[in-house]
């Protein structure tokens, strides 16, 4: 049963994933194409990573409204909701430096990535994977698809675009400077991005597409396709990839801005989808196991203190294959971190949120080993859960380990457990 901490009054949802968009006419704040069609639908904003977006929907229309972020959380895990994430980076690399480029700026395997033939049907190969700086510090989270030998898809986060972006370009002045083989850089300015989790999500989308295409044939978790539409538009063409942000299955559908509206009106038609905002997102995201930039990942945490050695490629665990290695491959190593991410579960009473102190005791004067990242009252678990970081000095990072956290200057017992908090329910077959 639910804490009735789940069901959180607004002002803390707003506190915790962004703030109330101050003004609909200021000029700071960024809209993304189907802006309008959230307020036609009762989507209450609020200002986060810079851009006006739904933090939840308060309509009163069954079809389209799952009633609240707890609501809409169930909705996606039963059935399947509809996000827009078009404040996310689209960028394109290009030429027949790419792959060498990336290859340098990435720590992915991407040349084991499948290059699409010249079947339109077979699909692409994508990869999580992360920017590091010289440092090994992690600049930001990624994903990275291979559209063709010498052509790549990159999503990276709104909230890192100030640093992601001159970071990249760079990067790609000095590549082009010192060799023959050229890449082009280009932000996708012109494209939405839209995000439709679920169980149920395959189901909607079929609709849409073509009756001789079936996206359960088509496509498994991680790969892709540029699909034609003829329901949306005789001359429209999306990309849709099998995944997303909530340990479910499901699709992020990249589509010109010209046609954003008209395809989200089509998806939100289908029975089985309702809408969803940046609060579901955030506890869907939490449940399972993933992390939040500028919560659980920042410039100072790397990638084995953050468990993300799956991002480094077995065969690139080379000293200066990319940029961050020395520091990355010595964290790979047994023993290379002080510290590790961790999955906590929390005792009944107010969650724990990010910056609570983690100790190993009930005494509030010892030193701290370690503070929460990113906690909630968990919907579909039924508990307070948490993520965060602990120093592995004593061994108390390992799962079974009985912590504390302080919450509210009172100690709650903790319990570190393994992640994800749920089963995901990624689509890898049938």
């Amino acid at each position: 049963m639910l804490s009735r901490n789940a069901l959180l009054p607004a002002r803390a949802l707003t506190k915790a994933v962004g703030r109330r968009a101050a003004s609909s006419s200021s000029s700071s704040v960024k809209r993304t194409a189907l802006n309008g069609f959230h307020k036609a639908n009762g989507g209450y904003m609020v200002e986060f990573a810079g851009w006006e977006m739904p933090l939840r929907y308060e309509g009163s229309d069954a079809s389209k409204f799952a009633g609240g972020p707890v609501a809409e959380h169930h909705q996606v895990r039963k059935s399947s909701g509809l996000f827009d994430v078009g404040h996310m980076v689209q960028s394109t690399f290009t030429g027949p430096g790419a792959i060498g480029f990336l290859s340098r700026l990435l720590p992915a395997s991407l040349s084991t990535l499948p290059v699409p033939g010249e079947d339109a049907h077979r699909p692409f190969g994508a990869t999580l994977s992360v920017l590091l700086n010289e440092e090994g510090g992690i600049l930001d989270d990624c994903m990275i698809t291979r559209w063709g030998s010498d052509s790549f898809y990159l999503v990276t986060n709104a909230g890192r675009s100030e640093v992601d972006i001159p970071w990249i370009q760079k990067h790609v002045e000095a590549w082009n400077g010192e060799n023959a083989e050229k890449v082009e850089f280009k932000i996708m300015d012109d494209a939405a991005l839209i995000a439709l989790q679920g169980p149920e999500s395959h189901a909607a989308l079929q609709r849409l597409l073509p009756q001789d295409l079936s996206v359960q044939k088509l496509l498994t978790f991680g790969q892709s396709l540029h699909l034609s539409l003829p329901s949306l538009s005789s001359s429209a063409t999306v990309h849709v990839a099998r995944g997303g942000y909530t340990g479910e299955d499901g699709f992020e559908i990249s589509v010109p801005n010209a046609h954003a509206e008209n395809f989200a009106n089509m998806l939100l038609d289908q029975p089985e989808v309702k809408l969803a905002g940046l609060a579901a997102r955030d506890s869907l995201r939490l449940e399972a196991g993933l992390c939040l930039y500028g919560h659980d990942l920042d410039e100072t945490v790397g990638v084995g203190e953050a468990g993300l050695a799956w991002v480094v490629g077995k065969d690139r665990r080379t000293p200066g294959a990319f940029i961050g290695s020395e520091r990355t491959l010595a964290e790979l190593k047994k023993g290379g971190t002080t510290r590790k991410r961790v999955g906590l579960t929390v005792e009944k009473g107010a969650p724990a949120r990010e910056g609570a102190p983690i100790y190993a005791t009930a005494d509030a004067s010892s030193a701290p080993i370690g503070r929460i990242t990113s906690g909630l009252p968990a919907p579909t678990v039924g508990q307070n859960i948490a993520m965060g970081y602990i120093a592995t000095a004593n061994g108390l990072n390992k799962k079974g380990s009985q912590v504390f956290v302080e919450v509210r200057k009172k100690m709650r017992k903790a319990e570190v457990v393994g992640m994800p908090f749920i089963k995901p329910g990624y689509y890898r077959g049938e």
